[in-house]
């Protein structure tokens, strides 16, 4: 063969190469970008509007600027407190009080209203020439360090204010980072009852998921198709439908305390309904499925010849059961602890309806930061915590599980 159809060939195959690559790409790129846009970009923007504290800086930057040069001690000078009335009476007059406004609220309670009051109330000129004293005579507040302080703790762009609180821990006076007052201490004690209503809901689903994911395998043809219909039924039915029943059926006089009391296993109605009994029943028959489908997948790659032989080499079936069976099925238990767990701790609706204000988990006080309070960093701060510890606990738990390295004993 000559050089030059050497040549040639070597670059055919590489003008191949390069339309193989292409049309890999364009098959890769749609569902890539998809992921992208419904997945990686919400998160960054989540993580960016946590550490995102705009509102001062913007409405007023001049303020922003000088007040940095503040030690933080009694209130500013004269001339920021000057360039701090004039960009005041011009956001009033542009209609930009709104954002400042809210912001300094969450730090201040009743701080919107102050520069609200004080925006549209100051005279054009300061009285006696000091603008530091016709702010205090106006309300003494303004003579207060900690309002001042809280304009300068925002000067920012950006902030680890909203991370802090959502960790329940504050900036201190001289700039260090402490617990909050233990009556302001919500956040720690939401994550604590998040977790561990997990726990119980997974620990629950097992053990009723287990032995039905075992019939649906190792029963009759008629119990395995009424198992498998009744465990997918759920997936049909509304989650919204699903949870109003259970407030039917849990009422006071509904059904269910209905029905006990005719038994006589009861002698008055018990309470099911808006506590944390109905938030894990329904919880539990809402998520029951998520445990039953992974192990039942993982039973019904198991041959039947494996106990059949432990049964002929002596073992009791028990022993069989729980020396040859169970490891086999331990890869379905641990897909379905993961999911199930990871679902109950971001739901929402069953506790929001099912339960009361002690009863819900954080994805609920994101919602209302995020809907009532409108303090979407705090909400976003929450956010970001919650899918670390989902990461923490998915690396925990795939390595004590030890998926892909659970060996029959």
């Amino acid at each position: 063969m000559s050089a030059a159809r050497a040549e040639d060939l070597k670059q055919e195959l590489r003008r191949a190469e390069r339309r193989k690559q292409r049309r890999t790409l364009g098959l890769v790129a749609p569902p890539a970008l998809f992921l992208f846009v419904v997945f990686a970009l919400p998160i960054a923007l989540m993580l960016f509007r946590a550490i995102q504290n705009p509102e001062i800086v913007e409405n007023f930057p001049q303020t922003a600027e000088q007040i940095q040069h503040w030690d933080g001690q009694g209130v500013p000078d004269e001339t920021v407190i000057a360039t701090f009335v004039a960009e005041l009476r011009a956001a009033a007059d542009e209609r930009r009080l709104a954002n400042p406004g809210r912001r300094l609220n969450y730090e201040i309670n009743g701080y919107r209203s102050l520069l609200r009051r004080t925006a549209y109330s100051l005279p054009d000129e300061p009285k006696e020439g000091s603008w530091t004293a016709t702010l205090r005579a106006f309300d003494s507040r303004w003579g207060e360090t900690t309002y001042w302080r809280a304009i300068k703790d925002n000067a920012t762009p950006y902030t680890l204010d909203y991370f802090l609180s959502a960790l329940d821990l504050k900036r201190a006076a001289d700039g260090g980072i402490q617990w909050v007052a233990p009556d302001e201490a919500i956040f720690l004690d939401i994550y604590a009852r998040t977790f561990w209503m997990a726990f119980v809901i997974t620990a629950s689903a097992l053990l009723l998921g287990y032995p039905v994911a075992y019939l649906m395998t190792n029963g009759s043809r008629t119990t395995q198709a009424v198992l498998l219909f009744f465990v997918l039924l759920p997936f049909w039915t509304s989650l919204m439908v699903r949870t109003a029943a259970w407030m039917v059926l849990l009422q006071t006089n509904g059904p269910i305390n209905d029905f006990l009391l005719w038994l006589g296993v009861i002698g008055e109605p018990l309470e099911l309904l808006y506590n944390r009994i109905g938030v894990y029943i329904g919880m539990i028959h809402v998520l029951l499925p998520f445990m039953i489908m992974p192990i039942y997948a993982v039973m019904r790659g198991i041959p039947a010849s494996h106990m059949r032989a432990a049964t002929s080499l002596g073992a009791p079936p028990w022993r069989a059961f729980l020396r040859v069976y169970l490891p086999q099925t331990l890869p379905g238990v641990a897909a379905g602890c993961l999911l199930v767990c990871i679902l109950a701790i971001g739901f929402y609706i069953t506790p929001a309806l099912l339960g009361e204000s002690d009863d819900q988990l954080i994805s609920y006080f994101i919602a209302f930061y995020t809907n009532e309070t409108l303090n979407w960093g705090l909400a976003s701060a929450l956010s970001v915590i919650l899918l670390l510890m989902v990461f923490v606990l998915y690396g925990v738990f795939t390595r004590v599980a030890g998926f892909g390295r659970i060996q029959v004993s």
